[in-house]
């Protein structure tokens, strides 16, 4: 990532909490954004409480977030770590590639869903995106949501019409 990636007004490295229950994953997310002088990750958590915990006293620039958290799910953590820190971006990073897992996870005012499997070449362009203001869906995901949202478009065209 380079400093042009960096958003608006933001001085410095980026501040990021990774949260994952697989220790080895917590492990190479944490080495790749280390080995890039603009991250610097605050902490780590291994379950949705913990997570939630951290960012009340951390306040993370961005908090990378597993759906399938013990003690409190990534979703609901999701919630409350938008409402005790509204300027965190929340990028979910999970091996679920169910859409409707995908959308409810999108509809807590997370910016991005990467699915774990894509994150050797889509992690990077992910953080940059949602660093950026931008949504980012996992391209093996992004073909689904494509699919609502066309079907979603002609059934109310046909409602119209008819």
């Amino acid at each position: 990532m380079s400093t042009g990636d960096v958003p608006v007004g933001k001085t410095g490295p980026i501040r990021v909490l990774v949260v994952d229950d697989h220790e080895p994953w917590r492990r190479f997310v944490t080495t790749s954004l280390q080995s890039d002088g603009n991250f610097v990750v605050l902490g780590e958590a291994s379950d949705g409480l913990e997570a939630v915990q951290m960012v009340k006293q951390l306040q993370p620039d961005l908090v990378l977030l597993d759906i399938g958290l013990p003690r409190l799910n990534g979703i609901e953590a999701a919630r409350q770590i938008a409402q005790l820190s509204p300027q965190s971006k929340i990028l979910f990073v999970s091996e679920n590639r169910s859409h409707d897992i995908a959308e409810a996870a999108l509809g807590t005012r997370a910016s991005g869903y990467l699915v774990k499997s894509d994150a050797g070449s889509e992690l990077l362009p992910a953080l940059r995106a949602v660093l950026q203001g931008k949504r980012f869906i996992s391209a093996s995901l992004a073909g689904q949501f494509l699919l609502t949202a066309v079907c979603t478009w002609i059934a109310m065209l046909t409602s119209w019409i008819l």
